[in-house]
């Protein structure tokens, strides 16, 4: 294959608000707890209790943090609880994956003023799909009363490879009319004081459950989504491992079969091509065709010709033997390469989330008894295996939090974006 040109700078970058560094350290903490007081502030950071209310004193005066009440003694005097300023703007999460929308408004303390969902297929051309993402947003927005020039930041995730500090996707399987497109440049124009920031549409699930789910407190873990694709958002002490170039995780595209059929991505035998949605699909509308499964033939039937993962899904429910057995086996494959990952990473918690997430215990068990037949007996020691309890909510949430986390900015890095 030919080697992807490197993805040329957007013309409009990030719009960071410019803080200290001593102020972004604050700005962090806040950011990462509900309200917090000036005393846990100090313990966070380890500095000084007079260091921590000059900077706290000036991020009030600017209009950055406001105090919203008392917390509860510790035998003392009760403290002052600081939170940001509700009033200083608000974030938009846009989590956009093979065939779905999901949209949010939200305020700087990540409480969510109006969400909407909806359907969408990434293989239409970047700007009919994202026109369609614009359109929502300023209804939303109307409907909340609030101006777009009080949007603040913008998270996006896609389902793609991400090159993040360029924001542009490099190389979309799924995806090839994205290629280059400035999603950045396209939202600058009707949003124009926001921090527009791109990932991938994993990592901004895995960050979703790092920071309001399961994987709160949880240094090292693994957030695998299976849908259409299947790729993996890596948390590595306690923050996202995006690698060199934003593409860590793509483990969809892990060879799981060497005689496999060929992927969109030009190789052979790829995870995805084995074990996502549309091959268990594949798989059952063989299986329904050449009379191996009744039930999948009726299905199939009553389905005007296609098969869905869920189909599947409701067969192994009413005991059918062959679709058991088809999410048996994609568990096993996604299993067998989780298990390379458990080695080298020894992660303590796997979250398997995503459309086929839904299609029941048995894709979990084989994921689990792979994982654990293929690891080595001191990484899987503490490793817990669960589905996302947070399930379609993890995505926008982590694209809230993305905006949110590069909102800030200290000002030696804003003097290097130049």
């Amino acid at each position: 294959m030919p080697t992807p040109k490197p993805p040329k700078a957007p013309r409009h970058l990030s719009a960071p608000l410019p803080v200290t560094s001593s102020e972004a350290a604050i700005i962090t903490a806040v950011h990462r707890s509900e309200s917090i007081s000036r005393t846990d502030l100090a313990r966070l950071t380890g500095w000084s209790r007079p260091k921590v209310t000059a900077e706290v004193t000036r991020l009030i005066h600017r209009g950055i943090l406001v105090e919203v009440g008392e917390g509860d003694s510790q035998g003392g005097r009760r403290p002052r609880l600081l939170k940001f300023n509700e009033r200083l703007g608000y974030i938009i999460g846009v989590d956009i994956g093979a065939t779905s929308l999901d949209l949010a408004v939200a305020d700087l303390n990540t409480r969510v003023l109006a969400r909407e969902c909806g359907a969408a297929d990434v293989r239409d051309e970047p700007i009919a799909l994202l026109g369609q993402v614009k359109d929502r947003l300023l209804s939303m927005l109307s409907h909340a009363g609030i101006q777009p020039q009080q949007i603040l930041g913008i998270g996006i995730g896609v389902p793609g490879p991400v090159d993040f500090a360029s924001g542009l996707l490099v190389a979309p399987p799924l995806m090839p009319a994205w290629e280059g497109f400035s999603i950045r440049d396209f939202f600058h124009t009707t949003f124009p004081a926001a921090c527009i920031m791109v990932d991938n549409d994993v990592n901004i699930m895995a960050l979703g459950e790092l920071r309001a789910g399961a994987g709160i407190d949880v240094d090292n873990f693994i957030f695998v989504k299976i849908g259409t694709g299947i790729g993996a958002g890596i948390v590595c002490n306690g923050q996202i491992h995006r690698g060199s170039n934003g593409s860590a995780g793509d483990i969809g595209h892990i060879c799981a079969d060497h005689n496999g059929p060929i992927c969109r991505c030009g190789n052979i035998g790829c995870l995805e091509m084995m074990a996502a949605g549309p091959a268990i699909a594949a798989r059952a509308t063989e299986a329904a065709q050449n009379g191996s499964s009744a039930i999948l033939a009726k299905k199939l039937e009553i389905s005007n010709g296609v098969l869905k993962a869920e189909d599947v899904a409701a067969a192994a429910r009413e005991g059918d033997r062959i679709a058991i057995e088809i999410i048996q086996s994609s568990g096993q494959l996604i299993g067998d390469v989780l298990a390379g990952l458990v080695n080298f990473f020894n992660p303590s918690l796997i979250l398997v989330g995503g459309g086929v997430a839904n299609i029941g215990n048995q894709l979990l068990a084989s994921i689990r008894q792979a994982v654990l037949r293929r690891s080595t007996a001191l990484a899987t020691r503490n490793l817990v295996a669960n589905y996302s309890a947070m399930g379609t909510e993890a995505g926008v949430t982590g694209a809230i939090h993305l905006a949110l986390e590069h909102l800030f900015v200290a000002q030696n890095k804003v003097s290097k974006q130049g």
